[in-house]
């Protein structure tokens, strides 16, 4: 009797290990730079059946552990082996209100697929495959039950309590949190300082990386669930937190501004013209002009030669827009090497496909301009690595002597954000040195109660999904905030 015979079990493991990993389509370079499409193209039926049939349902599932929002992979998954899309895409949206969006914009590689069993496991024939493409996975049931349903699926709210509650940003954090909260029965509206709201997933995602028109679908499904938006308007300046709170009648207040103050290099000629923040860069380069305000609207100068400094996914989306807008050259330059590098590794292989160069071990010193008070080239030196601190981190240090001189049209700096210093100095709440606010980790709460807070805004420069899973774990203790304060006067 073989081993297989004796378990069937884990017969039927070894041949779900022996299927390799599926192709993920995704369009050709040379066509992809002429445009701003999504660079994936989406998976067929088959093709993703084959891929979900790939997990062995791992009985402790450290995919859904990895997940910050603990999405029940194994079961989506093999509601999709066996052709139930809706099923699949309504488990995934049991634990996840952006669901599609995380599929495109996770680093699955650091989070599900990176501790996916799939991907490390012993198989007989010695071959290593792939983990699962969770991920794509992910985006294809999702998209698949809108593309039926014909838009996102809009449940059906709790009777009304008659509390009110203001979500202030309308990122990830803030979209989740209006949702939670109206379901739960209060009405939420949501303000934020841009023309349109969506925060990062407008305003800092490139359309090659995610669709424009996920978001507007998800806009209108919130919409008819009775969430209101309010744009154009900074808390803060505009309006207080106070104000709100006093004069307009909410209830409870959640802050999910985000950190999208870009850090600053601090030398010589970063004031020149055609300098941009990486931000600034991207909206102008990726939006239309009515979704910008007006100081914004024009496209950023590129010219022959465009550098971006930075390392991080930021920094890529900088070169790729760079690539799209016309630039004959285009240069990443990063003062480690890539394996510091914190972004996504398929992003650095997307740009090198799309002719951008790397210049590893190299930080500008200075920006030179021209007569004209533009940008004309970057003073750039070497770089090398210490020997490990006590941390284990390696220090980049000047080599020098090694200065070199390279022409720039246009910069893009993109070495990190911060959270905005003019927003927490106003505010009623307690913030950090680094002017992020400070909240009850359990809950979310400030340390004025009817103020709650999540994001980026809370933890620095994070992810999308990392936002998602704050704004769910604030909309439970902002419920039971609400619910504490009683029934709502007529």
């Amino acid at each position: 009797m073989t081993t297989n015979e004796a378990n069937p079990q884990s017969g039927l493991i070894q041949d779900r290990l022996a299927v390799p990993r599926q192709p993920v389509p995704k369009r050709l370079p040379h066509e992809r730079v002429q445009n701003f499409e999504e660079t994936y193209l989406p998976l067929n039926l088959e093709t993703a059946i084959v891929e979900a049939s790939r997990c062995i349902d791992c009985p402790s599932a450290p995919c859904m552990a990895a997940c910050p929002v603990h999405n029940d992979i194994p079961a989506a998954l093999k509601l999709l082996e066996g052709g139930d899309i809706l099923g699949g895409a309504a488990k995934f949206r049991e634990t996840s209100t952006l669901p599609e969006m995380c599929g495109r914009l996770c680093p699955q590689e650091s989070l599900c697929e990176g501790d996916c069993v799939v991907g490390f496991a012993i198989r007989p024939d010695g071959i290593k495959q792939a983990p699962v493409a969770i991920g794509r996975l992910e985006s294809f049931i999702t998209d698949s039950q809108r593309e039926q349903l014909g838009g996102f699926p809009v449940a059906t709210p709790l009777p009304t309590t008659g509390r009110r509650a203001a979500i202030v940003g309308s990122g990830p954090a803030g979209l989740t949190v209006a949702e939670e909260l109206q379901l739960r029965g209060h009405q939420c509206t949501v303000y934020d300082m841009w023309p349109e709201p969506g925060g990062v997933l407008r305003y800092g995602i490139p359309n090659f990386k995610m669709k424009k028109e996920l978001l507007e679908e998800k806009l209108a499904s919130l919409r008819a669930l009775g969430v209101e938006f309010v744009s154009n308007t900074k808390i803060g300046s505009d309006v207080t937190l106070e104000e709100l709170h006093d004069d307009l009648d909410h209830d409870v207040i959640f802050v999910g501004t985000g950190a999208g103050v870009g850090n600053l290099m601090r030398i010589e000629g970063e004031e020149l013209g055609n300098i941009y923040q990486a931000t600034d860069f991207l909206v102008r380069g990726n939006l239309e002009p009515e979704e910008l305000p007006e100081g914004q609207r024009e496209r950023p100068y590129i010219g022959k030669n465009v550098v971006v400094v930075g390392g991080g996914d930021t920094s890529m989306d900088c070169v790729r827009t760079a690539i799209r807008l016309g630039a004959e050259r285009v240069f990443c330059a990063y003062r480690r090497t890539e394996n510091e590098m914190l972004g996504r590794s398929e992003e650095r292989t997307h740009a090198r496909e799309e002719g951008v160069k790397f210049l590893y071990l190299t930080t500008p010193l200075r920006f030179i301009g021209d007569k004209d008070g533009n940008v004309e080239s970057v003073e750039l030196i070497r770089m090398e690595l210490s020997e490990p601190d006590d941390s284990g981190r390696r220090r980049p240090v000047p080599i020098e002597g090694s200065n070199f001189i390279l022409p720039a049209s246009s910069v893009a700096v993109a070495i990190g954000y911060g959270a905005d210093a003019e927003f927490a100095e106003a505010a009623p709440f307690e913030t950090n040195r680094w002017h992020l606010v400070e909240v009850d980790e359990r809950t979310g709460q400030t340390n004025i109660p009817y103020v709650f807070a999540g994001g980026d805004v809370v933890n620095g420069a994070d992810l999308v999904v990392t936002a998602i899973a704050d704004g769910k774990r604030s909309a439970t203790w902002l419920h039971q905030y609400l619910l504490s304060l009683g029934p709502a006067e007529a």
